[in-house]
């Protein structure tokens, strides 16, 4: 991706969001973004991508072993849960008091 225009998504850390693709697809599981790489169109979801991996002992962790941990997936096979809707919505920005907020195609709420 460019360095020039920074992206703009419309998915924030602490947002709740579906898997739309991949091999966690679920639409009806909400599930909490636990972080969001924009430079890399990437984000960090909970359950989602478990990976496996191999550590060597440590100081810090002495038994060392297999340690399972979630990894970021792309940020368009994500789509954010609308509570009142019961699924994954599209969303559009407008400004409203001069801050942005995100509003909800199918029920025209603002999503907190």
């Amino acid at each position: 991706m460019s360095n020039r225009f920074k992206p703009k998504f419309n998915i924030k850390k602490g947002d709740t969001v579906v898997v739309i693709a991949g091999d966690d697809k679920d639409a009806k599981k909400p599930r909490k973004v636990l972080e969001v790489f924009p430079e890399k169109s990437r984000v960090l979801v909970e359950g989602v991508n478990i990976v496996t991996r191999h550590t060597k002992p440590s100081a810090r962790n002495t038994r060392g072993g297999i340690v399972k941990k979630e990894a970021a997936i792309h940020i368009s096979n994500v789509m954010l849960w609308d509570a009142k809707a019961g699924a994954g919505v599209k969303v559009k920005r407008s400004r409203e008091n001069g801050k942005l907020i995100r509003i909800s195609k199918e029920t025209g709420e603002a999503i907190k």
